[in-house]
Formats: structure tokens, sequence, C-alpha cells
């Protein structure tokens, strides 16, 4: 059992939806029997994914994991396994192919130069329900196993169905059960808009609906931080630490669902005001546990509204009561003017590029690269 954070990938589809590829590049679906002789490419994970035991391959259930390996030749081959996504196939910087629950099974991605080749597949859905299996990339004769790429820079996000990008594509606000996971898109979400932006491998560690100490109407679920020790949503796999990903910057935006429905009967806060209290407590203690992970981290709290918005003066006192306790390394980002014209009144795509635009305009000014 152990977790990555950079990437490997590469992948297509069968029973699946596929998209203009890149050059002449195809996807096929292929017998098991046509995969022999094949070797193991070089693969990096990023996103925070699990091998055990009982796993081929790996599984992961946090939103935004993205696989990539590098390889010269014309062919390979890759183990899509079990779980309900949508994954993006990018070939040397350009999509090649998006894939919608595509079946389980071996493929072959082909019609490519002799290379080298970089190709990366991103996980676009929110995978609350369960994980999903990715079982490896392999070469045919042929095709030489290259390094894949190492990037100096890293960035985590932390957050809800905002870092999510829950329902960023629709057109419209009004969206079914169905409409939202088909319109959920991580990858156009602020958080990879952002790492692109900087060249950055990421991470993205949230949940839609889930909250600081309170959920969206009460649910009873694991809040974030409850979440986030966790590599599965079941508590079946501890994130022991992965010595390797210590980023730079952790950017996080928590809050809306502890606000945004009234109180009910039965919850442990008989007051607004007691609410307030116990989420800046809650805050203020999982961001000095985040500190104690990322020693050399800049910390970044966002939130939207204008002033006096409740979730954004929240936030702002989480800041201002770190720095009390002697935080040195945090920032408060307010992010105004967003329509909120996607699903169920969540960022648009046209949020997420402002929420980016905002976060870079912040990074710029510090510039916490190595």
């Amino acid at each position: 059992m152990k977790s990555s954070f950079r990437a490997f990938l590469l992948t297509c589809v069968c029973a699946a939806s596929i998209a203009a590829p890149a050059d002449a590049a195809t996807v096929a679906h292929i017998e098991a029997a046509a995969a022999e002789d094949l070797v193991p490419a070089q693969v990096a994970i990023g996103g925070r994914a699990t091998t055990a035991p009982d796993i081929a391959g790996w599984a992961w259930q946090w939103p935004g994991l993205y696989f990539e390996t590098a390889f010269a030749g014309r062919e390979a081959v890759f183990d899509v396994g079990p779980g309900a996504t949508i994954l993006h196939v990018h070939v040397d910087g350009r999509t090649a192919a998006t894939l919608v629950k595509p079946a389980p099974g071996l493929y072959r991605l082909s019609g490519l130069g002799n290379g080298p080749h970089i190709l990366r597949i991103q996980a676009a859905t929110e995978n609350q329900a369960g994980p999903n299996r990715f079982g490896g990339i392999f070469l045919p004769a042929g095709s030489q196993a290259l390094p894949p790429p190492l990037r100096a820079r890293r960035i985590e996000f932390v957050g809800d169905s905002h870092t999510v990008g829950y329902g960023n594509l629709s057109a419209r606000r009004e969206c079914s059960a169905d409409e939202v996971w088909a319109t959920t898109d991580n990858t156009r979400a602020y958080g990879p808009l952002l790492a692109a932006r900087y060249g950055a491998d990421y991470r993205v560690n949230a949940i839609s609906g889930r909250g600081i100490v309170r959920n969206y109407g009460g649910l009873a679920a694991d809040t974030l931080p409850l979440a986030y020790p966790w590599l599965l949503f079941d508590h079946s796999v501890r994130d022991n630490g992965d010595r390797d990903w210590q980023p730079h910057v952790v950017v996080i935006a928590l809050g809306t669902n502890d606000f945004s429905t009234p109180l009910a009967p039965g919850e442990r806060w008989k007051t607004r005001e007691a609410l307030h209290a116990d989420y800046e407590r809650g805050y203020v203690a999982f961001v000095q546990s985040l500190r104690q992970r990322y020693p050399d981290a800049r910390f970044a709290i966002w939130a939207t509204g204008a002033p006096g918005d409740e979730v954004r003066e929240a936030s702002s006192h989480v800041v201002d009561a770190l720095r009390r306790a002697g935080e040195t390394r945090v920032d408060f980002v307010p992010v105004e003017g967003l329509a909120m014209d996607g699903c169920d009144w969540h960022p648009s795509q046209a949020d997420h590029r402002r929420i980016a635009g905002v976060l870079a305009g912040y990074l710029d000014r510090l510039q916490p690269w190595p």
C-alpha cells in the first residue's frame, strides 16, 4: 500500500465517447491475447492514489488525478479498470480523446509518429460513490520507455465543490444529478488551470458538499478535515504521507457548506455565532495540521463574495486567528465578481478562469518557487 504524487497514464475508450484525436492517434479496445510481450512503461501519478494486495494497479477517489508517461515509439497499451469516470487523453499537449465511462480492459493507442511522446490522462469527474482503478501502461516491441517529465513546482488545492469544478461546463443553473456528473470537469477548474500556468504538478483534495465543521444541509458525513487523512473515503487506506510531495503553495477554500444552509433542529450548534466560533477553531486547527505536514509551504485561503459576505468574512477571520497564533506564511485572497452560472449556482468556466487569474496575481507577487 502506498501513495504517490506524480502522474502516469495513457488511455482510451471502448463503448465510450471519443473526441477528435490529436494528429492520427487512434485508440482501440484489444483482447488480452493481442497484448503479449508488453513491458511496463515508466509512470508518474499526480494526485492521491493507492496500491494494495487486492488492487491490480492503482485505485483513486480524490478528484484531479492524472497519469503521465513518456516513450519513444508509435504505440502504447494501457489497462483501464472498473469505475465510472470521464478521462481526457493528451498526447504531446494536445487532446487525443475524451473517454466517458470507458469499459474495463486493455486499449491500444496507435497512429503516432515515432516519438518521443508525452502521454497524460486526466480524470475529470468526482468519485464520491467509490474508487476508480487503472491497471497500468505498457509498451510493445518497438516502443521504448523514457523517464516521465519532472516538474520543479508543486501546488496543492483543498476545498469543496468549487474546487472540484462541480457543473462547471453547464450552460444553465438547473441541472439533474446526471447532468451535474456529465458537466463536472476538474481539468477545467481553477486548480489545474492555475497549475498549468506555472508548469506545476498538483493535487486536488476536495469533496462537494463538505465543510470545515458542517456539511451542506447538515449532511452526516466526514467533513473535509476528517476525510483528508484517508486515500479512500471508506477509511480503508490511510495516507501515511509522501515524502516526495512537498507543495510550495497550499490553496484552500472551505466554508460555503458550513454556512450556506440554515441550522436545523438537532444540529449541535444552537446559534449562528456558535457555528462561526467552531468553524474558526476547526479551520485554524486544520491549517496547523497541514503546516506540520508541509513545513515550508505558503498557505493561501480564498473565498468569494463581496465585502460583508458571511463566508468571506469568516475565512478572513480564520487568517487573522492563524496570524495571532504565530503563523506567518498565510494570506487571505478575496475573489469577487463571479457569475455563479454553472449547475446549482456554482462557478462556470469563466468563473474558474477568473479565480485562477486572481490567484495567479497573488502568486506572481509572492514568487514562492525555488
